[in-house]
């Protein structure tokens, strides 16, 4: 059953590619003298995309520059698929035709079936299905290469661009744990410490005869160990290895100052690196919402998709958040350095929309 539902997906998409090859053919033809106008290559553009979605090609660095190129040089694949599909199309209607004739015992072109004709009849309809699902094949993947040869970029410049994204992304991640270091290190400072010393003098105090002062010694206590926990749980959430992501992240919604709605649909649990990468994602997010957005809800939401894990965060603030602000520059180069993908969007008035897509394999 899977065989047949490929060969038919095989067949629609040769013959959409057909279709398609006459169009591209009309559009090169016109669009061809004014080639060098924006609205021409935006068009051409749009028509490419649309190959590549049949074709179920995914070049997100393609050379915009060939795409007029690439729709002329795939027209006589288009058209060889045409006309495969059309010899198919025949093949199997004159197969029809003969069974029909020869089942109710009718002559065709004044033959009768007879042992010998029908043998002859089968192989050579066997041949020609050969055939026809050999060239179906092929102009399939001529189309891909073609695609892949014309649009693809430069393989020496996609590795020189591999190699700056690396630089980059390596300079990133020692940038965000120098500026997380130094976050830690600010609260330890003005929070906890602050509080131990605060309780030191409390203590000292109710030792000099002032019990009354037993009561505040003991929630200056509770509120340094609520602010340690606090600062342990943004170096590495404990909960994390232990649980696994679904608990952490229902923790991060227990301790958020916002009403959080997490749903975290995962089929097995993912590296420990990307884990730990959506965790932080889904908590600096919640953090930065709930100070600046003015929100009265956030969802996280976890799923996977093919070899991703994606991670969407959304809020119904007032929207209009800065991209190129520490926390959220953070996150992008975290994400960055799994070769994964961070997008936001903030439109003033909102909603606020942080995702990341994070490869797990």
């Amino acid at each position: 059953m899977r065989w047949a539902i490929s060969g038919l997906r095989l067949v629609g998409a040769v013959t959409a590619g057909a279709v398609t090859a006459l169009v591209g053919l009309l559009f090169v033809l016109v669009a061809a003298p004014f080639a060098g106008r924006p609205a021409v290559r935006s068009a051409a553009a749009r028509l490419t995309g649309l190959e590549l979605r049949r074709l179920r090609l995914d070049l997100p660095d393609r050379d915009e520059e060939g795409v007029l190129r690439y729709l002329a040089a795939r027209v006589p694949v288009g058209l060889l698929g045409g006309l495969i599909v059309l010899l198919l199309m025949v093949g199997i209607g004159t197969a029809a035709r003969l069974a029909w004739s020869w089942g109710r015992g009718e002559a065709v072109d004044g033959m009768l079936p007879t042992p010998a004709l029908l043998a002859y009849a089968f192989l050579a309809g066997c041949v020609l299905l050969f055939l026809d699902v050999s060239g179906l094949v092929g102009v399939d993947e001529l189309d891909r290469r073609l695609a892949v040869r014309l649009l693809a970029p430069d393989p020496t410049e996609a590795l020189r661009r591999r190699i700056a994204e690396l630089t980059e992304s390596r300079a990133g991640v020692v940038a965000a744990v120098d500026t997380e270091r130094r976050r830690i290190e600010r609260d330890l400072h003005d929070g906890v410490q602050q509080r131990l010393v605060a309780l030191s003098m409390l203590a000292g105090r109710a030792r000099r005869g002032r019990p009354e002062l037993l009561e505040q010694l003991h929630e200056q206590a509770r509120q340094a160990l609520v602010e340690l926990r606090e600062v342990a749980w943004r170096v590495y959430p404990s909960g994390l290895d232990a649980h696994g992501l679904t608990e952490a992240l229902s923790g991060v919604a227990e301790r958020a100052a916002v009403a959080v709605e997490v749903t975290c649909e995962l089929p097995e649990r993912p590296p420990a690196a990307v884990e730990t990468a959506a965790y932080f994602v889904a908590s600096e997010a919640v953090t930065n919402a709930a100070k600046h957005s003015r929100a009265t809800l956030v969802t996280i939401e976890v799923r996977q998709e093919g070899t991703m894990i994606i991670v969407r965060v959304r809020d119904d603030g007032v929207g209009g958040a800065d991209a190129t602000g520490g926390g959220l520059t953070g996150l992008a180069r975290r994400v960055a350095a799994l070769d994964g993908r961070f997008t936001m969007t903030s439109p003033p008035g909102g909603p606020t929309v942080i995702e990341a897509e994070l490869p797990c394999v």
